[in-house]
């Protein structure tokens, strides 16, 4: 499944150059580790606690927008209920897509703003264009 995640947003990515950030990094990052060896990618990965030196301190209910410009996708993994609504005021507010990988039989919290489900072979997700 996580491979298939992985593969959908290098599909979105493409061959062009992209800047794509993880928010909400916790501790697992397969998917960053996958995206961040694409040349065309440039991969941010914030979080309100880093783990390491490669996670950049940002807290999402009152980002940086500084640190999101120019970023073309959006995408966090399990985010708490609590977080998904600031994520789509970021991605809305940069224009950016986004991506959610809710935890699973998780309804979304992203009060107004609708999400599509996506189910890209064995993965699925909610996108936001």
């Amino acid at each position: 499944m996580w491979d298939d995640f992985a593969q959908y947003i290098l599909s979105e990515a493409g061959d062009k150059n992209v800047k794509i950030a993880e928010v909400a990094v916790g501790r697992f990052d397969r998917i960053a580790n996958c995206l961040a060896s694409k040349d065309n990618i440039t991969l941010i990965k914030t979080d309100i606690a880093p783990k390491d030196e490669t996670v950049i301190k940002d807290d999402i209910t009152n980002p940086n927008l500084d640190l999101y410009r120019d970023v073309d996708i959006i995408y966090s993994i399990r985010p708490p209920s609590e977080l998904q609504p600031y994520l789509v005021r970021l991605a809305v507010e940069i224009g950016s897509q986004l991506i959610i990988k809710p935890l699973t039989n998780e309804d979304l919290n992203t009060g107004k703003v609708k999400m599509k489900l996506k189910n890209f072979k064995r993965a699925s997700f909610y996108t936001l264009r």
